[in-house]
């Protein structure tokens, strides 16, 4: 079973933690609109590598805390 990947931008640093937006489009049952949603996911960020504003590229983990089982890839931008 492979991990999950997903892309997302950072909206917030703390330390070691980075809180990550994922932005995605779902079609409205009724109105048939598009519609964007979005995730804030904790992040872990060892190295904190990460600034706010930078799309990044997360994997899932194994916990790391309470609410963290995401881990921060590499920074695309």
């Amino acid at each position: 079973m492979s991990r999950k990947m997903l892309r997302g931008q950072v909206v917030a640093k703390s330390a070691k933690t980075i809180s990550v937006s994922i932005e995605r489009l779902k079609k409205h049952s009724k109105y048939l609109k598009i519609v964007k949603l979005h995730n804030k996911i904790l992040v872990h960020d060892e190295n904190e590598v990460a600034n706010l504003m930078d799309i990044v590229e997360i994997v899932e983990t194994k916990p790391v805390s309470k609410r963290k089982s995401w881990m921060l890839s590499r920074v695309i931008k």
